[in-house]
């Protein structure tokens, strides 16, 4: 379980080092004027949101109060899948006591 949580915790960390270098290295407006003009960007854009909504769903499943549920869930749209990873590192343990119940 620790070594799963490291791995997400390093995909997190290279993830948020790859969107530092894409800001940095180019205009942020043009890629997504390009992405928003073809049509598999579109797709990609699609499911990306896709993704989004369906870590919503289950982050609202598994957090048992809503203010806490809501604390991860608003940011996604946003922080991406970064965020996404965070919860995962941190939630790791009690997803997998919860699961096993059932």
């Amino acid at each position: 379980m620790r070594a799963l949580q490291i791995l997400l915790a390093a995909a997190a960390l290279a993830f948020a080092g790859l969107i530092v270098f894409a800001i940095a290295d180019g205009s942020f407006s043009a890629a997504g004027a390009w992405l928003t003009s073809e049509p598999w960007g579109l797709v990609t854009l699609a499911d990306l949101y896709l993704g989004f909504m369906l870590s919503a769903l289950v982050i609202w499943w598994f957090e048992r109060q809503l203010p806490l549920a809501l604390l991860w869930i608003v940011p996604i749209p946003f922080l991406g899948n970064v965020w996404t990873a965070i919860w995962f590192v941190y939630r790791l343990p009690h997803l997998r006591e919860r699961l096993a119940r059932r």
